[in-house]
């Protein structure tokens, strides 16, 4: 499993229902996308008390091959074409758990980026935090890590508009998860 996010910054006064019907009119074409198990389609608004207004789609690959696909073809190209290049994220995943509500709709998403400490082994470190319960409300939680940085992820998708968690807040438009099933439950390594 991969993990991987850009976050196309935009104007304080632009108008969020120019991404919301992007989303609507485009968001299809990646439910049937080969080798992506889920992409979560989010915004942060001003109007509702995020410090910035931004477009930043989370995906969740189920293989390198099906994330190097997307990267370099007409999906990602629409992007660049639209907004310019933004930077991607990319952490190597380490696990992934179905929540307590994972038949839920979600609504909302946090992402919660934490380094890892110094002085404290790396491997018990990841093995606490991709064994931790994502907790009452949690649609799918994943946790994956960025070793260039040191600097573990964990992404929450949750049923609920105000989540129970600490992190950037998203709304979440839409999800596409046509290998969802696929992304091997629990630790990956």
């Amino acid at each position: 499993m991969q993990a991987m996010q850009y976050e196309i910054a935009l104007p304080a006064d632009y108008d969020m229902e120019i991404i919301r019907k992007r989303v609507a009119t485009r968001g299809h074409l990646l439910d049937d996308f080969p080798g992506l198990g889920l992409k979560a389609y989010l915004i942060r608004e001003r109007a509702d008390g995020s410090p910035v207004n931004s477009y930043a789609p989370f995906y969740l690959w189920a293989s390198s091959e099906g994330m190097n696909a997307f990267l370099w073809g007409p999906g990602f190209q629409g992007i660049v074409d639209d907004f310019g290049r933004p930077r991607v994220r990319h952490w190597a995943g380490l696990a992934h758990t179905e929540g307590p509500a994972s038949t839920a709709a979600p609504v909302s998403a946090t992402r919660l980026c934490v380094p890892v400490p110094e002085g404290v082994e790396p491997g018990a470190f990841v093995a606490r935090e991709a064994a931790a319960d994502p907790g009452p409300g949690a649609v799918l939680s994943a946790v994956a890590i960025d070793v260039s940085r040191w600097e573990l992820v964990r992404f929450t998708l949750w049923e609920q508009s105000d989540p129970p968690a600490p992190g950037d807040r998203f709304q979440v438009l839409r999800v596409s998860e046509p290998g969802r099933r696929g992304l091997r439950q629990g630790r990956h390594w």
